[in-house]
């Protein structure tokens, strides 16, 4: 389980079976909402690749162009892109509430698209790769750098010793009271009051 949301979409593709997968993909990992972006794309044509539906399950959005692309408030977008100012994956920390936006096939992300990105990510490989490929890395990164998981072992294999229960304290309102009643109590009290 991770908290925070993200959602991933395209700029500029042509391909219906490139975005389908992209879009099946981010359906198995929990994507909170997908997207296009002056893109050629209709459902109908990326049915064989997206064979879970996944604009019948989760909120799809169309924007005409980068002018007309819009995000929930606070949501950082993260450009995926061949650049050599762009972050390596394996370096980067994902942002708890994130969109992803990868470019088309052959022209990558537009210049205007990468200069609304918050950051620029590039997945470090010889070449680039197949489209659904790179978004499906780009997620499962983001799920293991964002999710719980048991540590791995330093040697092969899988882990040695269970994950352990998460522990949470007490809420928010006890604390925030314990230490009002502490600030507002005499100095003798203090620990006393601290203590409840």
């Amino acid at each position: 389980m991770m908290k925070g949301y993200f959602g991933i979409g395209v700029e500029g593709v042509s391909k219906a079976m490139n975005v389908g997968t992209l879009f099946r993909t981010a359906h198995a990992f929990g994507a909170s909402f997908v997207f296009t972006v002056n893109a050629q794309y209709r459902q109908r044509d990326a049915g064989q690749s997206d064979t879970s539906d996944t604009p019948a399950t989760v909120p799809t959005y169309h924007f005409a162009d980068i002018r007309d692309f819009r995000l929930p408030q606070g949501c950082r977008l993260v450009g995926v892109e061949i650049t050599p100012e762009a972050i390596d994956l394996p370096s980067f920390r994902h942002p708890r509430q994130a969109a992803y936006l990868l470019g088309a096939e052959r022209e990558g992300l537009s210049v205007a698209a990468q200069g609304l990105c918050d950051f620029v990510v590039r997945i470090p490989a010889r070449f680039s790769v197949n489209l659904g490929i790179a978004g499906a890395i780009v997620m499962y990164d983001r799920l293991i750098t964002l999710g719980r998981f048991a540590d791995r072992p330093v040697a092969a294999g899988g882990p040695v010793a269970p994950l352990p229960a998460p522990v949470f304290g007490e809420p928010v309102w006890k604390r925030r009271r314990r230490r009002k009643l502490a600030a507002t109590a005499g100095p003798g009290r203090r620990k006393a009051d601290a203590d409840v």
